[in-house]
């Protein structure tokens, strides 16, 4: 089974987390805060981090951020005690996944934490499907049954990025460094644009469909 990282200054919520995420059947390790969560991700194979933002010598912001820089694709999940939309906001820029909020139900906790892992084993092959549609990252092309549609490169890469985690809500920044670099010197607003083409292609499809998430960015529903 998976093993979770749960990096939290209050050994109580630990204590909790780590419970019922054993009694779901993953192995965990803690952290107390995020010099020691990095130290712990250093020598353990982890798979997804549990992290609090308010932790001691290094908060949840920077260890978040951190963390996205050594490992882009390591499924986050942040807590946070008020979840507030600039917290989300400023979370997501950074790379987390999710957001819970405290107080927050464990059992809700453990639902998350599948899906963010099923999201990711979906995004980590070189196929995606979508309904009858079939994203195939080895051709850069999209079969629907017989029918096959080549798409513009940075069409196809965007469209495959938020089809490998549906209901994932990615943020301009987050999709300009992933597809097109960090060293990227044009307007982060090339995103709208591509999104525009992207919902006029699919117009028609019962597939799926690309949700714009007011002041964060946008993520893509698996539609049925």
């Amino acid at each position: 089974m998976p093993t979770i990282l749960v990096a939290d200054d209050d050994a109580n919520i630990r204590e909790l987390v780590c419970l019922f995420l054993k009694n779901d059947g993953f192995t965990t390790v803690e952290a107390a805060d995020g010099k020691q969560a990095l130290a712990v991700y250093a020598s353990t194979p982890v798979d997804l981090v549990v992290l609090d933002i308010m932790m001691p010598i290094m908060d949840g912001w920077a260890l978040c951020k951190e963390l996205r820089r050594a490992s882009p694709d390591l499924p986050l999940l942040m807590l946070t005690a008020r979840g507030e939309t600039w917290e989300k906001v400023k979370g997501f820029e950074l790379g987390t996944d999710d957001y819970l909020t405290k107080p927050f139900d464990p059992l809700e906790l453990t639902v998350r934490v599948r899906a963010l892992l099923k999201r990711y084993r979906i995004g980590s092959t070189q196929t995606i499907q979508l309904g009858k549609l079939i994203l195939d990252k080895q051709t850069y092309k999209i079969t629907n049954g017989t029918e096959s549609l080549a798409l513009p490169l940075k069409e196809f890469e965007l469209l495959y990025k938020l089809a490998g985690t549906p209901g994932q809500v990615y943020t301009r920044e987050q999709l300009i460094d992933q597809i097109w670099g960090i060293d990227y010197a044009g307007d982060d607003r090339t995103i709208d644009v591509h999104i525009k083409r992207l919902r006029e292609r699919f117009m028609a499809s019962t597939d799926f469909r690309i949700e714009t998430v007011r002041g964060l960015g946008y993520r893509l529903e698996v539609c049925g």
